[in-house]
């Protein structure tokens, strides 16, 4: 587990949803604006179209309900004192954040009434079903993301994310600046902010106050965007590695892998990420290392195992002898 990981829970509330995306989502509000501190916790959508037919099971109350097409032409269709009956089942859970009517749709009685009597937020969006769900799924998953702040450095080498952790002194700085002035991208020195998002993808990036810079022992802070120009930065990077480096004496150096057949992971955020152990010892070029260590993890990704396609090949000569 990487060392200094700190997860921090997020919500955001109607109201600040409509604040920031009301317009761009085409938000409008139609009831129910003194219960706009509710809070949104969860980036998925649901569609009750179910629950509204009376099926509570599985129904995921903590999520913001739309209504859709298929829902409103239900609710038109069916016997309005069984529909207000469902809704009043529906909304009896205390967690449910908001109800959003789309297509421009003007909100039935029954749903009105359903949410007054809850207490529940009702919306409207002129945008139709499929659209503000994709676009409204966006949006909260970038609020709500789980977030850990990691202690390391976040490069990006030759379009691979590469977290680089170690012990303080080990020479995490020094490796980033080496690999800078061989082209490559600083996204983060010291504190990486991790998101998770959706698809299992880790996003690391910057915290605001100290974007840019990098602290190297010996020389203090230094102004990367400054020293190597707008190109040697970027504000965020997906993470596709890890390296550890590790002090070691000379001696020591056998016990690490010399064959590269064996492949280790570290968990991030519950996303596994795959890991490699580099000792650093006088002499070693460790930017050189994880510039072709990047190199070989592209090729993985793309089915294409080095060792492994050597130690088939062996396997295969000895048998034929």
């Amino acid at each position: 587990m990487p060392e200094s990981q700190k997860k921090a829970a997020k919500s955001i509330t109607v109201k600040e949803l409509l604040k920031s995306r009301g317009k761009i989502l085409g938000l409008k509000s139609v009831a129910g604006a003194r219960d706009f501190g509710r809070r949104i916790t969860v980036s998925e959508i649901n569609r009750p179209g179910l629950a509204i037919a009376g099926h509570m099971e599985q129904f995921r109350a903590e999520r913001i309900q739309i209504i859709g097409q298929g829902e409103y032409a239900y609710c038109l269709k069916e016997d309005g004192r069984t529909v207000l009956a469902n809704l009043h089942k529906m909304f009896s859970a205390p967690e449910i954040p908001c109800v959003i009517v789309t297509g421009g749709a003007k909100p039935l009685p029954v749903i009105k009434q359903a949410c007054a009597k809850a207490g529940i937020p009702l919306l409207v969006t002129s945008f139709d079903t499929s659209t503000f769900i994709r676009e409204l799924t966006i949006f909260l998953d970038d609020q709500l993301a789980a977030i850990a702040y990691v202690h390391g450095v976040l490069v990006n080498v030759y379009g691979l994310g590469v977290l680089i952790q170690g012990d303080s002194g080990v020479g995490k700085s020094e490796c980033a600046l080496e690999l800078l002035k061989r082209g490559h991208i600083l996204i983060a020195d010291d504190v990486v902010e991790v998101k998770r998002r959706i698809g299992y993808m880790l996003v690391g990036n910057s915290p605001k106050n100290i974007k840019h810079y990098m602290e190297v022992r010996g020389l203090g802070i230094i102004d990367v965007e400054l020293l190597f120009g707008v190109g040697s930065i970027m504000d965020q990077s997906l993470i596709e590695m890890h390296v550890h480096l590790e002090s070691v004496t000379s001696g020591a150096l056998g016990n690490y892998d010399r064959t590269g057949l064996s492949s280790s992971e570290v968990p991030i955020l519950e996303v596994p990420v795959p890991s490699l152990r580099l000792p650093v010892t006088p002499g070693r070029n460790l930017a050189v290392l994880i510039e072709v260590a990047s190199l070989n993890q592209r090729l993985k990704n793309q089915g294409y195992f080095v060792a492994k396609k050597l130690n088939e090949s062996l396997i295969r000569e000895m048998g034929k002898k």
